[in-house]
């Protein structure tokens, strides 16, 4: 995952590439860019190519808040069928990657509780849960960290998965692991350097 800073907006991609067994049983070539405000985390723009199995689609989605509308926009790469769907947008949604930092902002005390609208193009509300303290060991060293536990309470992602992320227990809060699990698996991702 990476973030960039140019004006009042910040950009985050982030790639997720299938490796060993898995690769040959099931290829997962996942791209996503955000664009978001940093000062309200509210998403403006979402793009995604997705390689997953035989499933091959690209996505862009824009938050219109003037108009309170998202516009999804996809395109089946395979068949080259297209779909523009508009729906209705809360006063401010975060997505799946900019949720991540919207955390990282927050205090993150074990007991603490949240809950934040975000959108693929459907609104769905999120709850995170700070768990507990652990120290975390990633190829990129060990960390006292929280882990936050997240999943959909609501809308069409309910039930469909589960976040856990481990934040590093300083003022930074660097995800330094997470694990997602999916209807077709379990996603791990651990941190492997800090560049500084």
């Amino acid at each position: 995952m990476k973030m960039d800073s140019t004006g009042d907006e910040r950009r985050v991609t982030a790639s997720a590439e299938s490796s060993g067994a898995v690769n040959i049983i099931f290829p997962v070539h996942d791209r996503f860019e955000s664009h978001f405000d940093p000062r309200t985390f509210c998403s403006l723009s979402i793009f995604k190519h997705s390689e997953e199995g035989s499933h091959k689609r690209e996505s862009s989605i824009h938050f219109d808040y003037a108009r309170k509308k998202s516009t999804l926009d996809e395109k089946n790469l395979k068949s080259s069928e297209t779909k523009h769907v508009e729906n209705d947008l809360a006063a401010c949604v975060t997505d799946v990657i900019t949720g991540f930092y919207y955390l990282q902002s927050l205090p993150l005390q074990p007991g603490a509780s949240y809950e934040f609208p975000i959108s693929d193009g459907k609104t769905t509300i999120v709850r995170a849960t700070v768990d507990k303290r652990e120290q975390i060991r990633v190829p990129a060293g060990s960390f006292p960290a929280v882990l936050v536990t997240a999943e959909a309470v609501s809308g069409a992602l309910q039930s469909k998965g589960k976040v856990w992320v481990w934040y590093s227990e300083d003022a930074s809060h660097t995800p330094v692991q997470m694990r997602a699990k999916l209807g077709w698996g379990t996603l791990l991702f651990r941190l492997q350097r800090i560049e500084k």
